[in-house]
């Protein structure tokens, strides 16, 4: 992999990551861009405990442009975007309407590849690959920001989803806060640490699971199964069965394996359904433990937490999709139409499609 960073014409830092170590990145971005000017705000909800990003600049960002005018395709000729060069492997670039910036944080794209028309399951191993060494160089890049408490790799794919461009591309959010999810997370590890003696949480969990039904793929290094307590419809999660605590943390062989195992995930998501439908709506989301101190999670540490991608789409059958109603959005208490039993079972038969 070869990383070339350069700068946008407004000051944003844009990053190539190339296969060929003898790519030339040189060209210039020709658009008459101003400064970014953002307001974005972390404010603390003090009845329960989490953050909130109040990002009023947001509401002029690009919206659904024509194939012919997505900023995230390569400049050519008169056609400008925000990337400069003519053709790309994988770029990241920071946000131009970023919901953190400065004191709070920081925002990015990350474009998997430069055909418009692709998916993240169209993109070759290789291309995978180099996808996954760009979200573990950013993560290490980002991780060294003093405001920045903790690194989030993720993607959104399909208007059900929210997406606003149609370019295969996913984001980075650096925080400077601990998530709330991933707070829970720590809390359940503390607890668990204490009242077990010492045995770890996910380790615990990805050792059920591997024994269970609801396994969906399983290679040496990677496995992926749905949850026993899933919230989505369809939902599946990717372990290294080595535990690690970040992307950094995972070793040659895990890197090599995991195009094989994320890619035939993806294809077997898009399956679900049955010929005839329309891609499948899904957010691909990283957890990855906090790069700040963990002193309120007592006895825990870095070390402790587990690597792992949640894959889940918000179509729940064909034409259908789930909604956060009164109980999800009004409670935070999920209620799943699919038993995830069920929903592993139609992952494994989609295999041969």
């Amino acid at each position: 992999m070869k990383k070339t960073s350069t700068r946008l014409a407004d000051g944003r830092e844009l990053v190539y990551y190339d296969l060929r170590d003898d790519t030339v990145r040189e060209a210039v971005d020709r658009r008459p861009l101003e400064r970014t000017v953002t307001t974005s705000e972390i404010r603390r909800d003090a009845l329960l405990g989490d953050s909130v990003a109040v990002a009023s600049h947001r509401q002029g960002r690009t919206y659904h442009p024509p194939a012919d005018q997505c900023p995230l395709c390569p400049t050519r000729g008169d056609r400008l975007s925000e990337i400069p060069d003519s053709a790309y492997d994988v770029v990241v670039f920071e946000n131009r309407f970023p919901s953190l910036a400065g004191d709070s944080g920081r925002c990015e794209v990350v474009c998997f590849t430069s055909d418009h028309d692709a998916s993240f399951a169209d993109l070759s191993e290789e291309q995978a690959r180099l996808v996954l060494d760009a979200w573990t160089d950013r993560t290490a890049e980002l991780s060294h920001l003093p405001s920045v408490e903790q690194v989030f790799c993720f993607e959104n794919r399909g208007a059900e989803i929210g997406v606003t461009l149609g370019h295969p591309h996913g984001q980075i959010y650096a925080y400077p806060f601990t998530t709330p999810r991933t707070a829970l997370m720590l809390r359940s590890l503390a607890a668990h640490k204490d009242a077990t003696g010492g045995e770890n949480l996910f380790d615990a969990v990805l050792a059920e699971e591997l024994d269970g039904e609801r396994v969906v793929l399983e290679g040496e290094h990677w496995v992926a199964f749905v949850p026993y307590a899933a919230h989505w419809p369809y939902e599946v999660h990717l372990y290294p069965k080595r535990r690690v605590p970040d992307l950094l943390g995972l070793d040659e062989a895990a890197r090599t394996e995991f195009p094989q195992v994320y890619l035939e995930l993806l294809r077997r998501f898009d399956r679900i359904f049955g010929a005839g439908e329309p891609p499948t709506p899904y957010i691909a989301a990283w957890h990855q433990a906090p790069f700040g101190q963990l002193e309120e999670f007592e006895g825990v540490t870095r070390d402790d937490f587990a690597l792992h991608l949640e894959l889940f789409t918000i179509r729940r059958t064909s034409g259908k999709l789930k909604f956060l109603a009164g109980s999800e959005s009004g409670m935070n208490v999920f209620i799943n139409d699919v038993p995830p039993e069920r929903a592993a079972e139609r992952l494994r038969e989609v295999a041969s499609s």
